[in-house]
C-alpha cells in the first residue's frame, strides 16, 4: 500500500492517521494575544497540510483493490446435511469444478476484463423452510451476482422466489419441477430435463417388453415426485398399460416393509417410483429382502449414484432415469467432451461424476457462456443472453422455453434410462434406452440380472 511522501510520512502507519486525528484535536489553540497569533498562522497552515495528508492517507487506506471489483459471486445453498446430502453433494462438486477450472484459466472474459468466480454457499440442512432467509441473504448481505440452486424441487421452488424478488438469475440444475416456471418468472433457467418427463423412457421400454404390465406406483410426497408419477401415470394409462397401485408415502420414511406387503399383495409385477437417495435405496433393499419378485424396477434418483452399487444383489436389475451418463457421448460447441470431464472429475475427486455432478457443472458453463455471449454482467443483458441460447454440451443439448407460460423450462435437453448390470463382474449402470443411445441391452425380467 502507497502512502503519500514527505509531511505525510507520519501516516505510514495507518495507526497514525487515527493518532493524529486526536493529537490534532488536543492541539487546539484555546488562547488569544500576540504569541498564539505569531503561531496560529503556522499552526493553520500545517493542520491544514496534516488534514490534505490525513484524508489522501486515509483514501489509499480504504481504497477497494481492484480484485473486488472484477470478481463475481455466485450464491447457492447445498445440503451438507440432512437426507438430501448425497445427492446434494454430487451437484456442489459440479458447481466447484466448474468455478475451479474457470479461475484457473484466467477467469470470465468480459468486455476486456477477467473476473475471477467466488462461491458463497450455506448449508440449507435439506430443509425448505431455512431457503428463503439464506437466499435472502446471499443476495442482500453476501451481494452474489448470481444465484445456483438447491437441491430437490422442494428447496428450490421457495429459492426462486428470492431470484425472482430481486431479479437475480438462477440457474436450476436441481430441481426439475415445473411449477416455479409457470408463474411468469423471467429469471429463472432450468438446465435439466423438467420432472414431468423423467419416467417417459422407462414406460416405453416397458411397454415395449410387457404390454400387459401391471405397475405399482409408490413414492416420496414431495412435489419433484409426485410431479414424475403423475405425468407417467397418465403416459402409462396412454400406453393401455394397468396401474395397480398408486400412492404416497412421507418423505420422512424409513421402514417400508408396510408399503412391500401393499406393492406384493396387488399383483404389481413392475414397480415404478422412490423420491431420492435414502428411501431409494431403502426401497431397493427391502422390496429385494421381502421378495416381491418384480420383473421390472425402476426408481427415482437414488440409483443414479455409484453408492446404490454396494447394495449389491437388490441393485441389480434396477433401472433409473438419467440426465446424463458416462457412456453417452455429445459433441459439445465449447467445453469439455464427456471423456475429459469424467477423466478431470475422477482426478479431482477420486470419484466417478454422476448426472448431479454433471448438470451442477453444466450450471456454470451455462451461464458462462451467457456472460460472455452478453459482453456484461448485468443481469438484464445475461437474461437476453440466456433467452437466445441453443447449444450442445457434453450434457446434451440446451435451450429454453421463452413464452411466458414456461419461461426458463428445459426444451432440448433429452434424458436416458440406464441399468444396474454387471459390468467386468462388478456392479455398474449401462445405458439401456433409447436405442440410439444404448450402452448394453435391457435385461428383462430383472431376475435374469441377478
Amino acid at each position: 500500500m502507497a502512502f503519500v511522501p514527505g509531511l505525510c510520512d507520519v501516516f505510514a502507519d495507518p495507526r497514525n492517521i487515527f493518532r493524529q486525528k486526536f493529537k490534532a484535536k488536543r492541539l487546539s489553540p484555546t488562547g488569544r494575544g500576540g504569541a498564539f497569533a505569531a503561531a496560529g498562522a503556522g499552526a493553520h497552515r500545517e493542520e491544514e497540510m496534516k488534514r490534505i495528508c490525513l484524508f489522501a492517507a486515509a483514501a489509499t487506506l480504504f481504497a477497494a483493490p481492484a480484485l473486488a471489483e472484477d470478481t463475481i459471486t455466485i450464491g447457492f445453498t447445498a445440503s451438507q446435511t440432512g437426507p438430501l446430502n448425497v445427492d446434494s453433494l454430487g451437484q456442489q462438486r459440479g458447481y466447484e469444478f466448474w468455478r475451479d477450472e474457470v479461475n484457473a484459466s484466467g477467469g470470465i472474459k468480459v468486455a476486456g476484463k477477467s473476473y475471477h468466480v467466488n462461491f458463497v454457499s450455506y448449508d440449507d440442512q435439506s430443509v425448505g423452510g431455512r431457503v428463503q432467509q439464506l437466499y435472502t441473504r446471499l443476495v442482500v448481505q453476501d451481494k452474489a451476482d448470481f444465484l445456483f440452486s438447491p437441491y430437490s424441487s422442494g428447496l428450490t421452488a421457495p429459492a426462486t422466489v428470492i431470484s425472482e424478488q430481486y431479479g437475480k438469475v438462477m440457474i436450476v440444475s436441481g430441481g426439475a419441477e415445473e411449477k416455479p416456471f409457470m408463474l411468469g418468472n423471467k429469471h429463472l433457467f432450468m438446465v435439466i430435463t423438467s420432472a414431468g418427463h423423467y419416467l417417459s423412457g422407462a414406460v416405453e421400454a416397458l411397454k415395449a417388453k410387457n404390454p400387459q404390465a401391471k405397475i405399482a406406483m409408490v413414492y416420496s410426497d414431495d412435489p419433484f415426485s409426485k410431479t414424475v408419477l403423475a405425468s407417467a401415470a397418465q403416459q402409462a394409462k396412454d400406453l393401455g398399460l394397468d396401474i395397480v397401485l398408486n400412492e404416497s408415502y412421507a418423505p420422512s420414511t424409513t421402514d417400508f416393509g408396510p408399503i412391500v406387503n401393499k406393492i406384493i399383495s396387488s399383483n404389481a409385477d413392475a414397480f415404478l417410483g422412490g423420491g431420492h437417495y435414502s428411501d431409494g435405496a431403502t426401497l431397493a433393499r427391502q422390496m429385494y429382502d421381502q421378495k416381491a419378485d418384480m420383473k421390472w424396477v425402476s426408481i427415482l434418483v437414488a440409483p443414479a449414484d455409484d453408492k446404490f452399487g454396494e447394495l449389491g444383489a437388490p441393485a441389480m436389475g434396477v433401472t433409473v432415469p438419467s440426465q446424463w451418463e458416462i457412456q453417452v457421448s455429445y459433441k459439445p460447441q465449447f467445453g469439455p467432451t464427456t471423456a475429459e470431464f469424467a477423466k478431470a472429475f475422477q482426478a479431482k475427486f477420486n470419484a466417478k461424476p454422476d448426472y448431479h455432478s454433471a448438470s451442477g457443472y453444466t450450471s456454470g458453463v451455462i451461464l458462462q457462456h451467457a456472460i460472455e455471449q452478453a459482453g456484461s454482467i448485468d443481469p438484464e443483458k445475461v437474461t437476453e443472453a440466456l433467452n437466445t441460447i441453443d447449444v450442445t454440451t457434453f450434457f446434451g443439448h440446451i435451450k429454453f422455453a421463452t413464452d411466458p407460460g414456461h419461461h426458463g423450462l428445459q426444451t432440448a435437453h433429452e434424458m436416458v434410462l440406464a441399468q444396474w448390470q454387471k459390468v467386468d463382474g462388478k456392479p455398474g449402470r449401462q445405458v439401456v434406452w433409447p436405442a440410439a443411445a444404448q450402452s448394453a441391452n435391457l435385461i428383462y425380467p430383472i431376475s435374469a440380472s441377478q
